[in-house]
């Protein structure tokens, strides 16, 4: 029972003590929640529907709810429950769910935590399967989004009514690569008992702690960053323990059982168990493996945007370069501020046309074609062609979405080598 005893104590540590250590020596030294019988030292993968019980009286009394244990894996798996604790120990969230996608997680939260008739109040500049999330399948249930600049303040509060439930927004907007100030924004859930909900798929929790800037519940993509270079589909939710559940009128019979725990019980019990998207044990597996290795990686990939930015600044045929973390964005002080200077490894950079884009891209030897986000690999996507090619030119418009401007997902090749595959594609522009 040595991994038990040390699990107790991780959590009877105080957040600040155990915060103090590197990310990466926490995510490695999470122990397991029972001690394994082999003394392994990377947690197993239970890959297993259903698990046994001594008695009938014990079985009940799980489904009862007057034990916790694992009874079936759509519900609770204990490789999965691994990855959740450490999600909550490397992030200091209060609570945490996996999922099995990045989409799954945003459903299922903004699910739990509002009903036909409420509104909620998001950033213009989303990823576009997160647009029609709310524009179309939500919408059909009663639910309306009203969408704001969120990094205007006033533009913000004033869609706020009786009937708004939470404020959503992306930490850095795919493929915009914009930044709001959240601390204000948390400033304005706070005074209308809203939350303040985000993704932060590009923001991993090694650069961002959404908790220390005043984010009730954030969501992410793990299949992006923390799987390790695109190994496998993930989702979680985070609840930081910030926001008294009363608040919600749609969740406050539930606080008055579960006190601060009322969302996940909501998730639990109701939307992450009858929805049916949970994570699996290998993808748990593999997202473990990926958290152990995610500040390498990251590290990796800003030296790399720093490197490719300063290159593609200076290149004639590139018209504009969009990075966050360099001094010409006018986002950098936030990016300084929220992410430690490190905002994620996505850049954008435009060159004269499409034509030119479509050119430069097929003359690519190393860099990938493709549309995922912080693989290995770096990865590069021609927006306005692919992901948002369903939106009206108006609405690309709206959103920033322009026929010459590429994304690319930096990975952890060679700086050099990756300036070298640009160079020899640029010269055909």
């Amino acid at each position: 029972m040595r991994n038990t005893s040390l699990l107790k104590q991780l959590f009877l540590t105080p957040k600040s003590v155990v915060m103090q250590k590197s990310f990466t020596t926490r995510s490695l030294h999470v122990p397991f929640p029972k001690g394994d019988p082999y003394l392994a030292l990377d947690m197993p993968v239970y890959e297993s529907v259903a698990f046994g019980f001594e008695s009938s009286e014990e079985i009940a009394s799980c489904f009862r709810g007057d034990k916790s244990a694992h009874v079936y894996s759509r519900t609770s798996n204990p490789t999965v429950e691994y990855f959740e604790i450490k999600m909550r120990m490397l992030t200091g969230a209060r609570q945490s769910l996996a999922l099995s996608s990045g989409m799954a997680a945003i459903s299922n939260a903004i699910l739990a935590l509002c009903k036909a008739g409420d509104n909620i109040i998001s950033g213009r500049n989303l990823f576009s399967h997160t647009y029609f999330l709310f524009t179309q399948s939500l919408s059909n249930y009663g639910l309306e989004t009203r969408f704001a600049d969120t990094r205007k303040a006033e533009e913000v509060e004033k869609l706020i009514d009786n009937n708004t439930r939470l404020i959503y927004l992306e930490t850095v907007t795919n493929p915009q690569l914009e930044i709001s100030d959240l601390e204000q924004l948390a400033a304005i859930a706070n005074r209308h008992n809203l939350l303040l909900v985000t993704d932060s798929t590009l923001t991993p929790p090694v650069i961002f702690r959404s908790a220390a800037h005043g984010v009730h519940i954030d969501v992410m993509s793990t299949t992006k960053f923390i799987s390790g270079g695109g190994t496998s589909f993930g989702g979680v939710i985070l609840d930081n323990g910030l926001y008294d559940w009363s608040k919600n009128p749609n969740l406050r019979v539930l606080s008055d059982q579960y006190g601060k725990d009322a969302f996940i019980a909501a998730l639990r019990k109701n939307y992450y168990r009858h929805l049916g998207a949970p994570m699996t044990a290998h993808t748990a597996h593999y997202q473990i493996m990926g958290l152990d290795i995610l500040e390498l990686r990251l590290n990796r990939c800003y030296e790399n945007c720093m490197a490719l930015g300063e290159y593609l600044s200076s290149h004639p045929a590139v018209k504009k370069v969009s990075y966050p973390g360099l001094k010409i964005s006018e986002d950098y002080a936030l990016a300084m501020k929220q992410f430690s200077g490190k905002p994620g490894a996505i850049m954008s950079f435009d060159l004269e046309s499409q034509q030119a884009c479509f050119q430069f891209m097929d003359r690519l030897q190393f860099i990938r074609r493709a549309t995922n986000l912080n693989d290995n690999k770096s990865l590069i996507i021609h927006p306005h062609s692919t992901i948002y090619a369903d939106f009206s030119e108006d609405e690309r418009a709206v959103m920033n979405i322009r026929n010459t401007m590429m994304r690319l997902s930096v990975g952890i090749e060679s700086a050099a080598d990756l300036i070298d595959d640009i160079e020899q594609a640029l010269k055909a522009i």
